[in-house]
């Protein structure tokens, strides 16, 4: 029994000494290399070819993104349906198809410039309902109104409701510009529902319950009054937000077509203004050593459940700018970026970039 333990504890020590002389023999054993993920950036333009004006929308339904647009590339702005893309993560975006042509019988009171349009989801006792307004060339007026379509899912098929605001609506004392660049929002004070829209003007008003009428006697003028165009003199392009107590109110500055064209912003205390505009209030505005020309008519996305926000953009090709004959202000692109704040509430400038940002974390579903 000695002997057959000694010879076993021969035999460890034998093997343990040849590990050993292999080793000095081999060298140290290189250590593992671990696999590093590269995020992959979304890349600006998101969106293949040429759109503008873009409205992003987060579903709570689906749990995906939304992009909504006016079909850009056709001479004199003459695009006559719009599209909607859909994205899990902000970075890929899936082509969803057409989802209302103004150059059909799906929408009769229009014919083209299918421009600018936004979107609403809310849920209803009887389900889910897409209320997505939009600007079209109202045949009967011979001027733009903005038309409402509704569906029971972010990607249609939408019904044509009609139009809902004309030149008629325009606030009191308003003259000249048109009815086109619609927004949508929802008070989450009071959770009523609001409609802002105006090139030339900035008007807003309470909608009905329908969502399909506004309350005309709530129509308001909400102009921001003086700038210039190197800061905040509104052209066109309302956008509404809320955050911390605050009403945002964003506008585009300049001619769609002018690689000056640009973000301004205010802040009221109410849906229905009026408007303080910030001590700085450029967000968003060219940079030509990066080629990028023109980056406005924004939404802004809010991640649901976090201060996490993002701005979603048009800017122009740089090949397509004036004088190039192919026409200048109809070859737009749609960009995203993130949009920070400050701690007294003010938005940071934001730097646009060909990066884009890196895809987002899972979004968890609420449980409404």
């Amino acid at each position: 029994m000695k002997k057959t333990l000694l010879l076993v504890l021969l035999l460890v020590v034998a093997g343990a000494s040849a590990k050993e002389k292999k080793q000095k023999k081999d060298g140290p054993k290189a250590p593992q290399k671990k696999e590093v993920s590269v995020k992959k950036w979304s890349r600006n333009p998101i969106l293949p070819e040429f759109h503008a004006d873009p409205e992003v929308l987060y579903s709570e339904q689906t749990g995906k993104f939304y992009i909504y647009s006016t079909t850009d590339g056709a001479p004199g702005w003459g695009g006559y349906y719009f599209t909607v893309f859909s994205s899990k993560d902000l970075t890929d975006w899936r082509h969803e198809g057409i989802m209302l042509d103004l150059g059909t019988n799906q929408v009769p009171w229009a014919t083209g410039n299918a421009w600018a349009p936004c979107i609403i989801e809310r849920k209803t006792p009887a389900g889910w309902r897409y209320y997505f307004y939009y600007s079209g060339h109202d045949k009967k007026r011979n001027r733009k109104s903005i038309g409402v379509a509704v569906a029971e899912r972010p990607t249609g098929p939408f019904l044509d409701e009609g139009i809902i605001v004309s030149d008629d609506d325009r606030p009191q004392g308003v003259r000249g510009g048109q009815a086109i660049d619609v927004d949508v929002f929802q008070d989450p004070v009071s959770g009523k529902f609001y409609l802002y829209w105006g090139n030339g003007f900035m008007a807003g008003a309470e909608l009905n319950g329908d969502m399909l009428s506004i309350k005309k006697e709530t129509t308001t003028n909400l102009t921001p009054q003086g700038g210039t165009l190197q800061d905040y003199a509104y052209r066109e392009a309302p956008y509404v937000f809320y955050r911390k107590g605050t009403y945002y109110f964003m506008w585009s500055v300049d001619d769609t077509g002018s690689p000056n064209y640009h973000v301004a912003y205010g802040t009221s205390n109410s849906p229905l203004g009026p408007i303080t505009v910030a001590k700085d209030p450029v967000v968003l505005i060219q940079d030509p050593a990066k080629e990028i020309y023109g980056p406005a008519h924004n939404s802004v996305l809010q991640i649901p459940g976090r201060d996490e926000w993002y701005i979603v953009y048009h800017r122009i090709n740089k090949d397509y700018l004036r004088p190039t004959p192919n026409g200048p202000g109809f070859h737009r692109q749609v960009c995203i970026d993130r949009m920070q704040f400050n701690a007294d509430g003010t938005i940071q400038r934001v730097q646009p970039t060909h990066e884009g940002v890196p895809p987002l974390k899972k979004v968890k579903k609420s449980k409404k």
